[in-house]
């Protein structure tokens, strides 16, 4: 998914300055009030150190008043200290600004993300999503800082330098000022081009970093795959491209760089020359020349500056459009006016005459109808794509229906808060995710309020408390990034716990024990069992040994809803979906358990042959 087109035209500027200033100006205003005033004493010293060098070379070597030379270096030491603390002042100042706008933005766009509904991160690449945003959110930070260093510091010392020039001789200013039009007029046509080439380069990055983060994701999947050669050329192809919209970015802006030293350079020797033809005809005192060529070299420093704070700014206004962009999307799931939390009295889950589909021709339900009874088991089952996990994810409103209605204890889902619905909700997925930190903190995150105790009870019901127990720092020991360094059965055991301490009256269980070995399903089977009782459960699942003794299986296929009972009366049904299923199920079991059994015994008469000499029947090693 494109987060989305920003406005290329210079007038697509002024509005996200204005915006970013709205937002952020009058929450730093006593801040930036201090950065400018030390800004100003920058300007006045740098003005200062161009108006004093009239004095120094007319009164002390010229005329030879030594008496002043005190007075002079004195206020000269005076200036350069002040603007060193300035300078320190601006600096710190600028940059606690700077810090507090990043922290406050990512915190910002991380509360946004998490509004948003699930469609948003199925159409959008986490990885390179990640990469935008730790790319971009400088960009506003560097906008603010820019604009108020280019106004404060840069075009008022060229202001106070330019009044030294015109008080000292205004005709040699006219003539050192005609840079002015030309190096606007480069610039202007320079940030036309950059503009483009810019959010390209920021656009190629985030699909870089994107690509690689994912890649570290998926390492254990690269390295089975052997794909190490194909992504490596992939990244290839990504990383020469990126590195060329860099170097054309360089090679733009840095145009400016000898336009403007061939504009100044141009203007220094035309006043250095006339300046030296009027002072051998008129024999004047060298001081005003000398003053006014002093603040001429030092007004060029903020004409640079203020000549590339457009270059600049650009690249900061790619990222800061880029942000809004994120931060510009609506959520498509709000709560409904006048939504009320949900109150749970029984747990009844109905599903009413309910159709939705992800798009115009991607119709998943058909009109399904089924209720869940208080305190009961609801399995669901069917083929791949029959729509069973689509109903959790309607149930939970990450999307809404498109027909009909869902209602828990005959409160409609679309009329409650989606907090207070989830909340009431416990979900154990065929995936278990875990989040960085420790084994106690994503247990305990299906209930912050939970207490150590509850916790630790939780993981003993899902039979993870004996290895949890064994690792280097028990219950605070941190995973890895999604656990690596845990099995994929005790993720779901610690995914397990997690459900459990959230102690919600409805409990949904997607495939909760498809990663566990036959031992522990069992256990963790049992577990669930005790919990199950006095909670409304709806259980999806491809084995049908595990919803054997659901109190209700419901049977979708293509969206239909197309068989409903006990497991005792759907097997009864010979040409039932759910029949067919159960004898596969119990064929393929069947099967395994004969190519085990005749495994074992050609393992045995071979050991025996070889132990005896002689052959052995695998019959005859069959267990009573």
């Amino acid at each position: 998914m494109k987060i989305g087109k920003a406005k290329t035209d210079s007038g697509a500027v002024i509005p996200v300055i204005r915006r970013i200033f709205a937002e952020n100006g009058r929450e730093y205003l006593g801040h930036y009030a201090i950065a400018i005033v030390c800004m100003l004493a920058i300007a006045a010293t740098t003005a200062f150190s161009a108006w004093i060098m009239r004095d120094i070379i007319d009164e002390v070597f010229y005329r030879q008043q030594w008496h002043l030379v005190a007075w002079i270096c004195g206020a000269i030491v005076a200036a350069f200290a002040i603007r060193g603390f300035a300078t320190y002042g601006q600096s710190v100042m600028l940059a606690k600004i700077g810090n507090n706008i990043v922290a406050r933005y990512q915190q910002r766009v991380f509360d946004h993300l998490m509004r948003l509904d699930i469609g948003f991160f199925t159409a959008t690449r986490s990885g390179q999503l990640s990469a935008q945003i730790s790319q971009n959110v400088g960009g506003i930070r560097d906008l603010l800082n820019m604009t108020v260093a280019s106004i404060a510091r840069d075009l008022v010392t060229l202001i106070g330098l330019v009044a030294v020039m015109v008080m000292q001789d205004p005709l040699l200013s006219a003539i050192a000022l005609v840079i002015g039009p030309p190096l606007i007029i480069s610039v202007n046509y320079l940030m036309r081009r950059l503009r483009r080439v810019t959010r390209e380069a920021v656009e190629v990055n985030s699909r870089l970093l994107g690509a690689m983060q994912e890649s570290v994701q998926g390492i254990a999947i690269i390295k089975a795959f052997t794909m190490e050669e194909q992504l490596s050329q992939k990244m290839t192809g990504l990383i020469s491209y990126a590195e060329e919209r860099s170097n054309k970015i360089a090679r733009v802006s840095e145009r400016l760089g000898p336009i403007t030293e061939l504009l100044a350079g141009l203007a220094i020797a035309g006043v250095i020359g006339y300046a030296a033809w009027r002072a051998s005809v008129a024999s004047q005192p060298p001081g005003t020349v000398f003053a006014f060529i002093t603040a001429l070299l030092l007004a060029y420093d903020p004409v640079r500056k203020l000549a590339r704070v457009q270059v600049n700014l650009e690249r900061a206004l790619v990222n800061a459009r880029m942000i809004y962009e994120i931060l510009d999307i609506e959520p498509k799931q709000r709560d409904a006016d006048g939504s009320v939390p949900l109150k749970v009295t029984k747990g009844d889950v109905i599903f009413d005459k309910v159709a939705f589909s992800y798009g115009e021709n991607l119709s998943v339900l058909h009109g399904v109808s089924f209720t869940a009874q208080a305190g009961q088991t609801t399995a669901i089952v069917g083929p791949s794509g029959a729509g069973k996990s689509t109903l959790f994810a309607l149930l939970q409103r990450f999307y809404d229906i498109d027909d009909g209605s869902i209602r828990i204890d005959e409160q409609d889902i679309s009329h409650v808060t989606k907090s207070s619905l989830r909340g009431a909700i416990a979900y154990v997925s065929q995936q278990p995710y875990l989040f960085e930190g420790t084994i106690r903190d994503n247990i305990r995150y299906g209930r912050p309020d939970a207490t150590d105790q509850e916790v630790e009870e939780a993981a003993r019901l899902a039979h993870a408390d004996e290895f949890i127990r064994q690792q280097a720092e028990g219950y605070n020991t941190l995973v890895g990034e999604n656990g690596a360094t845990l099995s994929g059965g005790q993720r779901q055991r610690l995914s397990i716990a997690r459900a459990i301490v959230r102690d919600a009256p409805i409990l949904l269980l997607d495939e909760a024990t498809s990663a566990l070995d036959n031992e522990s399903e069992a256990r963790v089977q049992e577990a669930l069992e005790q919990i199950m009782k006095t909670r409304t459960t709806l259980v999806i699942a491809h084995r049908l040994s595990t919803v054997v003794n659901a109190d209700r299986i419901i049977v979708l296929e293509e969206g239909h809803l197309v068989e409903e009972g006990t497991h005792a009366s759907l097997v009864r049904k010979p040409h039932g979906i759910y029949a067919r299923f159960h004898k596969m199920q119990s064929e393929k079991g069947e099967d395994l358990l004969a190519n085990t059994t005749a495994g074992i015994g050609a393992s045995i008469g071979a050991n025996t042959e070889a132990s005896t000499g002689a052959p052995v029947e695998p019959a005859a090693q069959e267990t009573k």
